[in-house]
C-alpha cells in the first residue's frame, strides 16, 4: 500500500455487559492470593534457606511461622474451592457449571479456534463475532477443569502430609493419603510436581488474558475487578435474538475492534 492510501477501519459500537458477579470476582482474587502464598511458602518449606542468627533455631521459630502461613492459606484455598463449587449451581450463566462443560460441538470448535489463532497465532481470514466468548472461552474452561483436578491432588496430598501435625478433624480426613502412596516421600514429590503444573497453567492463563485484552480491547483484565466486559453491539443483538437477556451498560465506541477483513477498505 502506497503512502497516499489510507487503511480505514469502521468504528464499532460497544456495550458494557455484566459478566462476573461479585462472588466470582472475590473467589478469583482470594484464590490467586492463596496460590501465591502457598507457592512461596511451599518452596521455602521444601528447600529452606540458611539463615544466620545469634539465637538458636528453636528461639527464632521462623520456619514454624512459614508453615503456619502455609496451612492457613491452604484452608483459604479449600474454602474458596467449596464456595466456588456452590456458586457453580446458583450463579449466573457465565459462572454456572454448564459453562464449564467444553465437550460439545460448539465447545470443541471454540477450543480449536483459540489454539489456532490465539496460541499458535495463525492468521484468521474471516473472523466471526460468535467465536469470541462473552464469558470464558472453552479453552479456558478446559484449563479450569484441569486446575480443579490439580487442586484436588494438592489438597489431598497437602493435608495428608499435614494430618500428623494437626488435631483438627478436617486434616485428619486425609491421614490415609501418605499410606496410599507408600509414605511421605512420594506424597511430597507428587505435591511438589503438581504445584509446578498449576504454575504452568497460571502462566498460560495470564498470557491469554493479556493477549485477549490487547487484541480485542474488551476489558478482559479489568472485568475481574468491575464485572463488566465490552461486547460488540451486533453480538448483543445476536444473543438477544436467541432469547438471552444481557445486562448492558453504556458503550464507549472507542475500544479496539474485532472485524471481518471484508470491512477493511483502502481509499485513495
Amino acid at each position: 500500500m502506497t503512502e497516499d492510501k489510507i487503511l480505514k477501519v469502521p468504528t464499532k459500537d460497544y456495550k458494557r455487559v455484566f459478566v462476573w458477579q461479585m462472588p466470582v470476582r472475590i473467589f478469583h482474587w482470594l484464590n490467586a492470593l492463596a496460590i501465591v502464598v502457598l507457592s512461596v511458602t511451599g518452596f521455602i518449606i521444601s528447600n529452606p534457606p540458611a539463615i544466620l542468627a545469634q539465637r538458636e533455631a528453636f528461639d527464632t521459630f521462623w520456619m514454624g511461622t512459614v508453615k503456619v502461613v502455609h496451612f492457613i492459606s491452604a484452608y483459604v484455598f479449600v474454602g474458596v474451592m467449596i464456595m466456588r463449587i456452590y456458586w457453580a449451581f446458583v450463579g449466573n450463566e457465565y459462572a454456572h457449571w454448564r459453562a464449564f462443560w467444553p465437550f460439545t460441538k460448539k465447545g470443541l470448535h471454540n477450543i480449536m479456534h483459540v489454539i489456532k489463532y490465539d496460541i499458535i497465532l495463525l492468521k484468521e481470514k474471516n473472523p466471526k463475532l460468535e467465536d469470541i466468548s462473552i464469558g470464558h472461552n472453552y479453552m479456558a474452561t478446559s484449563a479450569y477443569i484441569m486446575m480443579f483436578i490439580f487442586a484436588l491432588v494438592m489438597v489431598f496430598t497437602g493435608f495428608g502430609l499435614y494430618s500428623n501435625l494437626s488435631s483438627f478433624w478436617f486434616a485428619k480426613l486425609f491421614s490415609w493419603v501418605p499410606s496410599f502412596f507408600g509414605g511421605d516421600f512420594l506424597t511430597r514429590q507428587i505435591h511438589h510436581i503438581f504445584m509446578w503444573m498449576i504454575i504452568f497453567v497460571i502462566i498460560i492463563h495470564i498470557y491469554l488474558v493479556l493477549f485477549h485484552d490487547w487484541l480485542e480491547g474488551r476489558g478482559e483484565t479489568s472485568s475481574m475487578i468491575s464485572g463488566f466486559k465490552f461486547v460488540r453491539k451486533e453480538r448483543v443483538k445476536i444473543e438477544e435474538k436467541k432469547g438471552k437477556h444481557l445486562d448492558t451498560g453504556i458503550g464507549t465506541g472507542f475500544e479496539k475492534d474485532y472485524v471481518d477483513e471484508s470491512e477493511f477498505k483502502e481509499k485513495d
